[in-house]
């Protein structure tokens, strides 16, 4: 399992993702998760994937082909968000039509998603969510974040903290603390974890950071946040019970 976020606001994007992957409780991996496909000074293009690791890697790996070998279509030559969402649908599509009979036929789950953030030129920043057919959701205004993988865990705080106008610097803190709060519940999600900033209409990604099991900045800020958790739990009144005077008896057959 893995755990990704992606969270569009009025300045930009921040995009973090953990590293663990896992065939079982005795096969653990660490596989990055992340990736920039950006030109700098020309468009910002990033990529987090959750899912069936062969068929991810296989996605990935056929966008770098049509990169390297100057396909009429790849990641650098469509001119809006939208359609490069849809061609890697269409990879994702194409991978797993090639597979799944193998796949079914042993039960293995070949189902994955992915997470593009970005901006090309003539456009705003963009967030997309592409599902396993090959389809896509966006990010609004309304819906700033989105998450691919074990999200449960790290969603109540992207919605009690985020706004569409939440300055970026935060948005980084909060995607790090629900990616945190993801790890401390579920043992499936762990690091290294990747986390990028990228600032509206830069079109380069000038903020980036790996954070790797034992980094004192995480081990910081997990320490603070329990801390500050249970102060905000002590500070919270005690609950007003009703009094009865006279409780029914209660029968059990």
């Amino acid at each position: 399992m893995t755990y990704c976020v992606g969270i569009l606001t009025e300045s930009g994007l921040v995009v973090a993702a953990d590293s663990r992957t896992n065939a079982g409780v005795d096969y653990i991996s660490a596989y990055r998760k992340l990736f920039d496909y950006s030109q700098p000074g020309k468009r910002a293009l990033l990529l987090c994937t959750s899912g069936n690791l062969a068929i991810t890697q296989s996605v990935l790996t056929s966008l770098d082909r049509d990169l390297a070998g100057a396909a009429e279509t790849n990641l650098h030559s469509l001119p809006t968000m939208y359609e490069v969402a849809r061609y890697i649908g269409d990879k994702i599509r194409a991978i797993q039509d090639l597979d799944r009979p193998w796949l079914e036929r042993d039960n293995i789950d070949f189902q994955c998603s992915i997470l593009l953030g970005g901006q090309l030129p003539g456009e705003a920043p963009k967030l997309y969510l592409i599902y396993a057919q090959g389809n896509c959701i966006q990010a609004t205004q309304e819906t700033p974040f989105l998450q691919i993988g074990e999200n449960k865990y790290g969603k109540p705080i992207l919605d009690r903290t985020l706004t569409f106008e939440t300055p970026l610097d935060a948005v980084a803190k909060c995607a790090l603390l629900s990616i945190d709060s993801t790890m401390k519940s579920n043992i499936s999600v762990g690091p290294p974890v990747n986390l990028v900033m990228y600032q509206r209409d830069s079109f380069v990604v000038r903020h980036r950071l790996q954070l790797r099991l034992g980094t004192p900045y995480l081990a910081k800020i997990r320490k603070l946040w329990e801390e500050h958790l249970r102060q905000a739990f002590d500070a919270m009144p005690n609950i007003e019970w009703e009094q009865i005077d006279d409780a029914e008896d209660v029968f059990i057959d």
